[in-house]
C-alpha cells in the first residue's frame, strides 16, 4: 500500500516512525510506503505519481492531497479536476484508491464538498473527516496545520478501522 500526499502524509510535526503511514503499517501488519512530500500540491502530485506507481506497484493507494492547493488559493475547480486525474492515474495502474479529505486551512474550516463529489461520482471510499477532527484539537497538533505524534496515531487508528470496514484490508 502507498500513502500518497503532502506534509500530512509525510508526518511533518512528528518523527518518521510516528507519521500515520508508519503507525498504520504497525497496526495492520501491512507494508505502507510513505510517499508524502511536504509542500506537494495536486499539480506536483500529478507529476510525481507515475514514478511512485511504477516503483512500488501498489494494490492500494491512500490519496491525501489538496491542503497546499487551498493554502496557495488555487481555484477549487482546478484542485477537484487534479484529484480526479490522480484517481484516474491510480486506477489505470490497476490499484484501488481510498480518498482522504483535507480541511480548509482556516478557523472553523471544514472539509470541502469536492471530496464528497469525487468520491460519489467515481465510487471511491472517502475518509472525509479524519484530519478535520484531529486538527480541531490543539492537543493533537504540532502547529496550526499539522498533527503531532498523538494526532497521527489517531489518524492511523481511524484509517485502520475505516480500511477494514471498507474491505480494503
Amino acid at each position: 500500500m502507498v500513502a500518497f500526499g503532502d506534509s500530512l502524509t509525510n508526518g511533518t510535526g512528528a518523527s518518521e516512525s510516528t507519521a500515520y503511514p508508519a503507525v498504520l503499517a504497525a497496526l495492520t501488519g501491512r507494508a505502507v510506503i510513505n510517499a508524502g512530500v511536504p509542500g506537494d500540491t495536486t499539480t506536483t502530485g500529478l507529476q510525481r505519481l507515475p514514478g511512485v506507481l511504477a516503483e512500488y506497484k501498489p494494490r492500494l493507494v491512500l490519496l491525501c492531497l489538496g491542503g497546499n492547493d487551498m493554502l496557495r488559493k488555487q481555484p477549487e475547480a482546478s484542485t477537484e479536476n487534479n484529484l480526479r486525474l490522480l484517481v484516474q492515474t491510480i486506477r489505470a495502474s490497476g490499484a484501488h484508491v481510498v480518498l482522504i479529505g483535507v480541511p480548509e486551512p482556516r478557523l472553523f474550516g471544514g472539509t470541502p464538498d469536492f471530496y464528497s463529489r469525487i468520491a460519489n461520482e467515481m465510487q471511491l471510499p472517502l475518509e472525509r473527516e479524519i484530519f478535520n477532527d484531529v486538527l480541531k484539537d490543539n492537543r493533537l497538533k504540532s502547529d496550526p496545520i499539522h498533527a503531532n505524534a498523538a494526532g497521527y496515531r489517531q489518524v492511523a487508528e481511524r484509517l485502520a478501522t475505516f480500511l477494514k470496514e471498507a474491505g480494503a484490508l
